[in-house]
């Protein structure tokens, strides 16, 4: 072969290449426009927009007004007075900063009514952007999803001393029931079920399911499932480390499809929760206040090194001494430099509020009084009761509104109002009072 015929071999050769480049190209590009527009099109049909953190979301304001009215009514409605708009608009204009955190009562409208959520239709927006409403609440039902209000067993109930407990108990349960009738399967329906359930704790023996919720009183809450299970004598005698580390303790995710569905249908299913503001604070001084092998490495170095300029090289090796600022600018970043945790992640994506029905609802604020009421309820030994000491650092001062107070003074209004919006449905869920910011 000539020289002459070679360079025409390479020169066919090198245009078909070219050509062969250019329609694989074209190709390309066809294929990613597809796959956008496709996604598109999911994401304007499903509603599940991703929401947006560093934008305040309008406020649901709660009230205690027309007191007879509200305490005769058997289902608690959802609407907005017009008084309310006005008020709502006035808050939001004023331009005073203020680091005041108020709490009228435990839980607005729990003493006289259930109260009135109360929204516009921007706030119904929000709330609908966290739904999957009828597709979600259609699968779990054709799987015998536990929905309905179950009424309690009180047969064990003797001492008429329970009756305002009793009532309280109830309104909160009808409360969290309308709610999740109104938005629906709120939080992110499409978790695995096995994740769903995997901080439920089971004790089988009174057909018990705890949902944990860190810093809401769950140390004490394991003491006790541990002494019913007869794994101890008393909750007093039982340690720290014993109670989160050993293992001594099943989760409903431990059990098989079958196993899961008959405990939810049939158990008494209780989650305690606390005052948002008031956990984030009570998790912050007790995970970076004081010495943690754990968190100070791990969340401490990856905070400091993100969210403190010029760090010191000691700060920045072993992660200690973090601000509560800096921990708030953690919290929001939607582009955290390491994940989230249990003791101040949102009650809602704990325990699944909306869509795991549960049978009892307590509350930190009123956890020794709850919690003795539902051993009751569960046929506990008489001489069991409730734990009231505090799990760690019993020398410090239990993490209160003046507390929380102290802390959110070192934040800018927005950050305040941030935090807010990042726990929304957790007050709305729980009809907490929704703090002056």
């Amino acid at each position: 072969m000539n020289p002459k015929q070679v360079f025409l071999s390479v020169l066919i050769f090198g245009v078909a290449g070219l050509l062969l480049f250019m329609y694989l190209q074209v190709w390309i590009e066809e294929q990613h426009t597809g796959r956008v527009e496709k996604k598109r099109e999911q994401k304007a049909t499903s509603g599940w927009d991703p929401i947006n953190y560093l934008q305040p979301a309008p406020r649901i304001m709660i009230t205690e007004k027309n007191q007879e009215h509200s305490t005769n009514q058997q289902n608690p409605k959802f609407h907005m007075p017009e008084d309310l708009k006005e008020k709502k608009e006035n808050l939001l204009k004023s331009q005073i900063p203020t680091a005041i955190l108020t709490k009228t009562s435990h839980t607005q409208g729990e003493d006289q009514a259930l109260g009135k959520i109360s929204g516009s239709s921007s706030t119904n927006k929000l709330i609908e952007k966290h739904q999957g409403t009828r597709t979600i609440f259609k699968k779990f039902n054709e799987m015998n999803w536990p929905l309905d209000i179950r009424p309690l067993n009180k047969s064990f109930v003797k001492d008429n001393k329970w009756k305002k407990t009793e009532v309280t108990q109830e309104k909160r349960r009808s409360f969290l029931g309308e709610f999740c009738k109104k938005y629906g399967g709120v939080g992110h329906p499409q978790s695995h079920l096995f994740h769903m359930v995997s901080r439920i704790y089971v004790e089988d023996k009174h057909k018990i399911l705890y949902c944990e919720v860190p810093k809401a009183g769950c140390s004490n809450w394991k003491r006790i499932l541990m002494v019913l299970n007869g794994l101890a004598s008393s909750a007093y005698n039982i340690s720290h480390d014993a109670v989160h580390y050993g293992k001594h303790l099943k989760t409903l995710d431990s059990f098989d499809l079958k196993g899961i569905y008959t405990r939810l249908n049939t158990y008494t299913k209780a989650i305690f929760v606390r005052d948002p503001m008031e956990r984030l604070v009570s998790a912050f001084r007790d995970k970076f206040e004081h010495p943690n092998s754990y968190y100070h490495p791990v969340f401490g170095k990856a905070i400091i090194k993100k969210y403190r300029p010029n760090a010191c090289e000691e700060a920045l090796n072993n992660g200690s001494g973090v601000k509560f600022k800096e921990f708030v600018h953690y919290l929001l970043d939607s582009h955290r430099p390491v994940g989230m945790d249990i003791h101040w992640e949102k009650v809602s994506k704990l325990c699944y509020p909306c869509l795991i029905n549960y049978d009892f609802v307590g509350k930190f604020e009123t956890l020794e009084e709850d919690a003795n009421y539902f051993l009751q309820l569960i046929g506990a030994p008489k001489e069991l009761k409730f734990p009231n000491f505090k799990d760690r650092h019993s020398s410090d001062e239990r993490t209160n509104t003046q507390v929380v107070r102290q802390y959110l003074k070192d934040l800018s209004r927005t950050e305040r109002h941030l935090i807010y919006d990042f726990y929304y449905l957790d007050y709305l869920m729980f009809n907490y009072t929704t703090p002056v910011l």
